[in-house]
């Protein structure tokens, strides 16, 4: 097993701002779609790479990968028709550093990457980010009612270690539902 890189305080300031690539390709199952990459996945080019982080072990407590990634093997995820993007491109130390503005914009380039990428499922990582970026303020966790054209949206809880609404147990059980929809499609 590979040490993880571990950014010094000067890599994580200069990594305020920075853009990572989406880990995507053109008909995946499901998209994962978190709000924004923190300075730690800036620093290193990984999606929810902070340490703490809950995606990586939801995903796979939930059945979506056969054992735990690292975010260092991110690409894996393309082979299991499984792909990362974000609402706002851009890192910051914490979310709520992003405008009402940053997040509609961010979600009218979402829109136009679904349509696409045209992944099977849209799987949004945070209700707040959803419901701004999307104009939805009463929209829920689950399976929303209005697609983007034939991809299916789903909110998820925030996987951060920050969100304590939610217990890993907890986060993969939601996870886990949108697996066995996603499996019965």
């Amino acid at each position: 097993m590979t040490t993880p890189f571990r950014p010094t305080p000067e890599q994580l300031a200069a990594a305020k701002d920075a853009v990572i690539p989406d880990v995507s390709a053109p008909g995946l199952r499901v998209l994962f779609c978190g709000i924004n990459p923190g300075l730690w996945s800036g620093a290193t080019g990984r999606h929810f790479a902070r340490p703490g982080n809950r995606f990586w072990p939801a995903l796979h407590r939930s059945g979506f990968t056969p054992r735990e990634l690292r975010p260092d093997e991110q690409e894996e995820l393309l082979t299991l028709g499984l792909g990362i993007t974000n609402v706002v491109a851009r890192t910051t130390a914490k979310a709520d550093e992003l405008t009402a503005e940053e997040y509609r914009r961010g979600g009218a380039a979402l829109l136009d990457r679904v349509g696409t990428l045209r992944p099977n499922t849209l799987a949004v990582l945070g209700i707040g980010a959803y419901r701004t970026a999307f104009g939805r303020p009463r929209a829920t966790v689950g399976r929303q009612p209005d697609g983007i054209g034939d991809t299916e949206v789903w909110v998820l809880p925030n996987p951060s270690g920050l969100n304590a609404h939610y217990t890993l147990d907890g986060l993969a059980a939601e996870f886990e539902r949108l697996r066995e929809a996603v499996q019965g499609s």
